[in-house]
Formats: C-alpha cells, sequence, structure tokens
C-alpha cells in the first residue's frame, strides 16, 4: 500500500535531513541523494517541499536518472492536490536527429572545406615551382 501524502505534508519537510520533493504526482524523499546529485545539492533544496515537475522537466533527465528516481519515491500526492504536468517523452540533450539531411551534411562540410583546403594548397605549391 502506498503511503499518500497531502500537499501541506510535503512543504513541511524542507531541510537537509528530511527533503521532500514532488515529481508528476509522486513523492520523493531525496535526503539521502542530496550529496550524488549531479547538479548539486542546491537544486534539490532549492525545490524541497514544492512540486518540482516542471524544474525536472526543463532539465531533460536522461532515461538512467528516471530509473534512478524509483529508489527515492515514498508515497504519492493526494488527488485533490495533483496537477496534470505530462512527462516528456525525448529528455536527452542535444538529441541525434535521425533525419538523413543532417547526417549527410554532417561529413559533407567538412569533407568539402578538406577538398578546398587541399586544392588552394596545389595551387600555391604550383606557384612556388
Amino acid at each position: 500500500m502506498t503511503k499518500v501524502f497531502r500537499e501541506a505534508d510535503v512543504k513541511n519537510n524542507t531541510d537537509k535531513t528530511k527533503t521532500l520533493i514532488i515529481i508528476h504526482d509522486n513523492v520523493y524523499d531525496v535526503s539521502k541523494f542530496l550529496e550524488e546529485h549531479p547538479g548539486g545539492e542546491e537544486v534539490l533544496l532549492e525545490q524541497s517541499g514544492r512540486d518540482a515537475t516542471e524544474a525536472f522537466e526543463d532539465v531533460g533527465h536522461s532515461t538512467d536518472a528516471r530509473d534512478l528516481m524509483k529508489d527515492y519515491v515514498i508515497g504519492t500526492l493526494h488527488e485533490d492536490d495533483r496537477k496534470s504536468i505530462p512527462i516528456k517523452e525525448n529528455t536527452t540533450i542535444n538529441a541525434p536527429s535521425s533525419s538523413q539531411g543532417s547526417s549527410l551534411t554532417g561529413w559533407l562540410i567538412p569533407f568539402g572545406v578538406a577538398l578546398a583546403a587541399a586544392l588552394v594548397y596545389r595551387y600555391f605549391m604550383s606557384q612556388n615551382n
């Protein structure tokens, strides 16, 4: 059985010994994760006691980060306090594009620059002889 929290209960836990945050209507105790958080503990402490869903989604957390969250969930938010913020599907920063055009220009432009440099070099070498 999952423990149900009211938003007011979460707001009362905002220090390093008990840091609760809400993400997608789940309540997390991130007290033990403060020192391990890649963005620093200040980021989590700034969001403590609040719904951090928007801040979490704006950063673009990886699938690994989302999996790690499962270790810190302690309950859910009461239905009366829930907000509907969609989960972003593609959360990687600078996700590679699967379009053919970008992969073509990825090698075509450097090839063109190298070819132009070779032609300029050859021209100047022929002028010296």
